[in-house]
């Protein structure tokens, strides 16, 4: 099984950049191609045999993600699967890739695999990186309904499918949606523990825009992907528990300003899931309604 590799930088990173593709190269078994997309930046230094990207603008996490999978053909037909990977993590393992290759191949219906995200310095998983709601012990491996963007690994028949990561979302949500789609076409996803990226805790609401896309992208997603009867009843549920979690007045003023303008603009190509699909991600431990 050929692997790839998408890794997006703004530039601002190039020691951990460094790390990172050396940590790609050291990786056990064949050779994986590694394409780094400068997002409206020059790319730093990379090593001799890494493809470069560079974009006159910033099209967001998605849209540079799928700038970097149309560069291993359409779709990423070139290779069976590809590795996406933050510019500031680090695969601690040599065997990450050889179990990827190993699961893709045992398994023909696994469409994307989540990766365990852990600090560098204490090996604490935050609860936030555990992609499914019983979150307590980020060390047992299970199916799930979503994956985490900057530590996976997708089969490119996946993108070739459903198509690829919704470039208008910018920051945020854009694997929830990828993931509905393909749980819709019939593919599963795997979050495994044994399968590391190293990452220094942050908090997501570091980004200016957290609070708004956050907010603007969860209505979209519903638009998008949920049935009709189900939109309203999952956008209410995340609206109650954003009020009970009491963000500050700036943060809620910023999430209620999103949730606006998630109605009043255009979520792109509306296509609602099954109803079958419903019940699958509800056995699955997440129904489509928190």
């Amino acid at each position: 099984m050929k692997l790839g590799a998408v890794v997006i930088t703004m530039g601002n990173r190039p020691d951990e950049l460094r790390a990172l593709l050396d940590s790609v190269a050291g990786q056990d078994g064949d050779r994986i191609e590694v394409v780094v997309v400068g997002n409206g930046a020059a790319v730093p230094d990379v090593p001799a045999g890494v493809r470069t990207v560079e974009l006159p603008e910033n099209l967001g996490i998605p849209g540079g993600r799928n700038v970097g999978i149309e560069a291993f053909g359409p779709s990423g037909a070139d290779v069976d699967a590809l590795l996406f990977l933050d510019d500031d993590g680090l695969l601690p393992l040599s065997d990450t890739a050889e179990l990827c290759r190993q699961a893709f191949e045992a398994d023909p219906g696994l469409g994307i695999i989540s990766f365990r995200i852990a600090d560098p310095d204490t090996g604490v998983t935050q609860r936030r990186h555990v992609p499914r709601l019983r979150a307590a012990d980020p060390m047992r491996s299970s199916r799930v309904t979503t994956f985490l963007g900057g530590a996976n690994a997708v089969r490119t028949k996946v993108i070739a499918e459903v198509g690829p990561l919704p470039g208008r979302f910018f920051y945020a949500h854009e694997e929830t949606d990828l993931a509905w789609r393909a749980l819709d076409a019939g593919w599963m996803i795997d979050y495994r523990a044994d399968m590391v990226l190293n990452h220094p805790t942050t908090a997501p609401s570091r980004h200016a825009v957290y609070h708004r896309m956050v907010a603007r992208n969860r209505v979209w997603l519903a638009r998008r992907n949920l049935p009709a009867p189900l939109v309203p009843v999952y956008l209410g549920v995340w609206l109650l528990l954003t009020l009970v979690r009491k963000p500050s007045g700036p943060a809620l003023k910023a999430w209620l300003g999103g949730f606006r303008e998630g109605w009043a603009t255009p979520c792109g190509t509306r296509r609602p899931m099954k109803w079958r699909t419903v019940w699958r991600l509800t056995r699955l431990g997440r129904p489509p309604v928190i």
